[in-house]
């Protein structure tokens, strides 16, 4: 008798006290704006080092490097749709400091894991 009294009291407690569980929201907005973000950083990294007067193989080689060291243990990374990065990069690149013959091959290094 005890034993099922503690079941149904327990049972009751479980139904009424419950909160819902949801997923990782990663709506399209929300990777939007995480690659504009990335974007922005390696844009910002990559002008910097080379108004320092740093060659542009060095360069690309720091922003690559910080870019990677700053945005790897994200949840969003397994998310992100490269070319549209890599895109996003050459295009404010070409915006925000001028530099108009920068290949998006020079790129592949930029992954997350």
């Amino acid at each position: 008798m005890m034993k099922r009294v503690f079941t149904i009291f327990i049972l009751t407690l479980l139904l009424l006290f419950n909160s819902p569980v949801y997923s990782l929201d990663t709506s399209s907005n929300t990777l939007e704006k995480y690659t504009i973000k990335i974007s922005n950083k390696f844009t910002r990294t990559y002008c910097n080092t080379t108004k320092f007067g740093i060659s542009y193989d060095g360069a690309l080689a720091f922003a690559i490097g910080e870019t990677n060291k700053e945005f790897k243990n994200n949840k969003l990374n397994k998310f992100i749709d490269y070319s549209l990065l890599k895109n996003s990069i050459v295009n404010d690149l070409e915006n925000n400091c001028q530099v108009y013959d920068f290949a998006i091959s020079k790129l592949e290094n930029l992954e997350f894991n």
